[in-house]
């Protein structure tokens, strides 16, 4: 058996989507599918963008890539306007989220060097976390399938459980640089993390002198129905990884920091050939140009609450499948009382529905941010028939 071109560490669908077409997408075969994965939560302004498409044409057809040995001025422009609508006073562009958190990582460990407590490296991480699929990322994230064929795991990362800040104190010694969390858990099956361990997440940085650092690489820029979660928790970060959404479908993402967090980050601390380039940097300005805007939240947040309660309204036709809503804004999960990902292809090649699953037996809903209440009653329609179909498969 002979390997294929593409390396083989996908199990790859049938499904194979050639054109998109706003919130849907369109296979080989020709046929419509409406599209709630939106790239697993990246393609916020859907697949048709004119303002999107545009940019990059316009800035492809200008200049793509020089390095960052030059100044930057489309850099410097979409980092003030992040600035400017977040908490941070710096920010460092990368090429994905992996990227962005192994930035924050490296952030933190600086911060303390910078000021000689070169002992406080290790960050407290949290069960069921996704930070990305690097050599540190995954040291960070505390599953095994992850770590299965790596190790050894690089250290300085110590695992409690999520939401519990009891544990969070008691993990915290003499090596603790602070604290990595999601919040809330994508992979993990769409978890909000509750008010109370959030603030005192924060109120335990302040009082040791730890950073804390949110991965916000799926729940950023707007998903959630703030510019970014932590605001939902009335905290300030000192550090934030973003990505996903942030380029709309161009790989982009950022790492985020305040002055105070970022002092150890100084010329030649880190780096990145292709973080920054103007390409990128044209397609995160149009995304900002879209969604950076108190219009643009309230319409999140009003599609959050439409599905959101259509969905509270219909799992209980199914009780049998589904348990509850959780999530968001719109990163909402279902959790299902089977394993969801046989329901998630019974979506998909039975009723042209795209979803993705999640941990914790989670069907995750992350539509672009763009829907229209022509799109939830379409998914409402999809989802309907599915579960109907699939309840009688079971009982059969």
């Amino acid at each position: 058996m002979s390997i294929t071109p593409l390396m083989p560490v996908y199990p790859r669908c049938d499904f194979r989507p050639v054109r998109g077409d706003h919130c849907h997408l369109i296979g080989e075969d020709g046929r419509r599918y409406l599209d709630f994965a939106a790239g697993i939560a990246v393609n916020i302004l859907g697949h048709s963008h004119p303002g999107l498409i545009g940019a990059i044409q316009r800035q492809a057809a200008t200049l793509m890539h020089v390095s960052n040995l030059y100044g930057s001025p489309l850099g410097e422009r979409l980092a003030q306007r992040l600035v400017d609508l977040s908490f941070a006073d710096t920010v460092f562009f990368t090429n994905s989220g992996a990227e962005a958190v192994e930035c924050a990582i490296k952030t933190a460990r600086a911060y303390h060097s910078h000021v000689g407590n070169d002992h406080k490296f290790e960050l407290i991480t949290f069960n069921n976390a996704f930070h990305g699929r690097t050599m540190g990322t995954i040291s960070a994230s505390s599953q095994d399938k992850m770590h299965k064929g790596f190790l050894p795991l690089l250290p300085g990362f110590k695992y409690v459980e999520f939401d519990d800040l009891a544990a969070a104190t008691a993990a915290i010694g003499p090596h603790t640089a602070g604290f990595l969390v999601e919040p809330v858990q994508g992979e993990g099956g769409i978890r909000p993390a509750s008010q109370e361990f959030m603030a005192g997440l924060r109120h335990l940085a302040d009082e040791h002198d730890l950073l804390l650092v949110l991965d916000e690489v799926q729940t950023g820029v707007c998903r959630t129905g703030t510019f970014y979660a932590y605001e939902q928790y009335g905290i300030v970060p000192d550090v934030v990884a973003s990505a996903k959404g942030l380029g709309g479908g161009f790989p982009l993402g950022a790492c985020l920091a305040t002055e105070k967090a970022a002092r150890g980050m100084v010329a030649g601390a880190h780096g990145s050939t292709y973080g920054g380039n103007p390409l990128a940097m044209a397609a995160g300005e149009a995304v900002l140009d879209a969604v950076g805007n108190d219009a643009f939240l309230v319409h999140v947040n009003a599609m959050s609450e439409r599905l959101r309660t259509r969905l509270g309204q219909f799992i209980g036709n199914y009780p049998e499948l589904f348990e509850l809503v959780r999530g968001r804004g719109l990163m909402l999960g279902i959790k299902m009382k089977v394993e969801p990902r046989g329901f998630v292809a019974h979506l998909r090649e039975n009723h042209q529905l795209l979803t993705v699953s999640s941990g914790d037996n989670t069907l995750r809903v992350v539509p672009p941010l763009v829907i229209d209440e022509a799109h939830i009653d379409e998914f409402m329609e999809k989802l309907s028939a599915a579960a109907a179909s699939y309840a009688a498969e079971a009982m059969a």
